[in-house]
């Protein structure tokens, strides 16, 4: 009875500590994210850091690419500054909802079952998935059903490994990033690789590998938005605001032209192969 009695008590003690914490969390997260980040007077962002061309360490071990340029316009714009933490990409979700950081600016395509937990600024890139294949290969992969019976891969945990496995008959195997990938690749291990069409050029040019873009992969348009936690309208607004101000004074074309030579900020009518 007495192990019983502490059990019971300790379970009583444990409820009480933990409606007490959840009591001072919502009190806590009564203000608005637009509130506190302009009281810090910073925008902590969260990126991978190692994801060229979008962020990345440059030859001075400073971090640069196409999202971390759209972030410090962004912070500009909201009149603060832009603080980058590096996170892995397997746990930036999970730091965005833990309070880590109060964005994530690393090409987060908007999904519905990301946006059941997280809510997403208005996208600022429209991109396709595309095939890579390589170069001796006189095969002509036009879409993902012609993968069927043949192995395909892609990195573990991204939008392309769910892509890739609605398609029955793919063997998909799965990789902690592209540099693994393309190794088996070249190396007859796989049959073709997808990834982003934004990522495909850049990869094939810095992968020294004979590979080569592949057919873009129809009805698989991607958008990209800036996620961050839920029940904060008025950052919402802003930040918002700030990608439309953005957009309209050409900032998000020129820094696209100068990342990946085209602007795809804006929906194309095609894709761009």
């Amino acid at each position: 009875m007495r192990s019983l009695r502490t059990g019971w008590f300790k379970s009583l003690l444990a409820a009480s500590l933990v409606a007490g914490a959840g009591l001072a969390a919502t009190a806590a997260h009564a203000a608005d994210l637009l509130d506190t980040v302009k009281q810090a007077g910073v925008l902590k962002i969260g990126l991978e850091g190692t994801y060229p061309p979008f962020g990345f360490r440059g030859a001075k071990n400073e971090l640069e690419g196409f999202d971390v340029d759209v972030a410090r316009a962004v912070a500009a714009k909201l009149g603060v500054k832009p603080e980058f933490v590096t996170t892995e990409w397997s746990g930036i979700i999970a730091g965005l909802q833990a309070g880590k950081f109060d964005v994530i600016v690393n090409q987060v395509n908007v999904t519905p079952q990301r946006q059941q937990v997280l809510d997403f600024s208005t996208p600022y890139v429209y991109s396709d998935a595309q095939l890579i294949q390589r170069k001796d290969d006189k095969r002509q992969f036009k879409s993902l059903e012609d993968l069927k019976g043949h192995k395909l891969g892609v990195s573990l945990g991204s939008n392309y490994n769910d892509l890739a496995k609605s398609v029955a008959g793919i063997e998909v195997k799965t990789y902690p990033g592209a540099p693994e990938y393309l190794r088996d690749l070249a190396a007859q291990r796989v049959d073709a690789a997808l990834n982003d069409r934004l990522m495909v050029a850049y990869l094939v040019k810095t992968a020294n590998l004979p590979l080569r873009p592949g057919a873009i992969v129809a009805g698989a348009t991607t958008q990209v938005a800036i996620p961050f936690r839920k029940d904060n309208p008025k950052f919402a607004q802003a930040i918002n605001h700030a990608l439309e101000e953005l957009g309209k004074d050409g900032t998000l074309g020129k820094l696209s032209v100068k990342w990946f030579g085209t602007d795809v900020t804006k929906p194309a009518g095609k894709p761009v192969k």
